[in-house]
């Protein structure tokens, strides 16, 4: 095993997650779901022009609930909000900074209006993020995040894709949460 690169083994850590873990517990997940408000004041995916917080934030029919500062506590967040922070603020964007992407924030990314949607925005950003990391080969680990990654702009590429598996992580581990927790409520109240 002494040969073995890093590259390989920073993909390995992410992908067992992802097909051991967290993409099969996603699958079947209904709209009802995704935009279920488990608690009170909930942030959350919606069509514009409607909800509570601050700020609405995003292009097309849909936006994510937004503030900046965020408050303290911060509000609890619905399975499209957790989605669409995946999506666009922990791949999409540095997707965009590194990989080649269309350029992307919150403001201008189109949230998806359905479940099976946002599915199939997770696949494609995860499946981008997955081949930018294999191009980096084991040089381009080494090289700094640059200018792009703000204050951590020094920083190796290997330590923004260890940041990013992270998050991935445990961000969907949440919405796997929450899903148990949507699925049981619901036996619950119909017994």
């Amino acid at each position: 095993m002494t040969d073995q690169t890093w590259n390989p083994l920073l993909r390995d850590q992410l992908t067992w997650h992802w097909t051991e873990q967290l993409r099969a517990r996603l699958k079947g997940l209904t709209d009802e779901e995704y935009f279920w408000e488990p608690a009170p004041g909930c942030w959350n995916v919606r069509p514009r022009g409607t909800g509570a917080a601050p700020m609405q934030v995003g292009a097309g029919a849909m936006t994510i609930d937004f503030a900046v500062p965020v408050p303290e506590p911060a509000p609890f967040t619905t399975i499209a909000w957790r989605l669409g922070h995946v999506i666009v603020g922990v791949l999409a964007m540095r997707n965009a900074s590194h990989f080649g992407r269309a350029p992307t924030d919150y403001q201008s990314f189109e949230y998806a209006t359905t479940a099976s949607a946002a599915l199939d925005q997770l696949d494609a950003e995860y499946a981008t993020w997955l081949a930018g990391v294999e191009s980096l080969g084991e040089t381009g680990l080494a090289r700094p995040c640059g200018e792009a990654e703000g204050p951590y702009a020094e920083h190796p590429m290997a330590a923004l894709v260890l940041h990013i598996h992270r998050e991935l992580i445990h961000h969907l581990a949440e919405v796997c949460l929450l899903r148990d927790l949507y699925l049981h409520t619901r036996r619950e109240a119909s017994l």
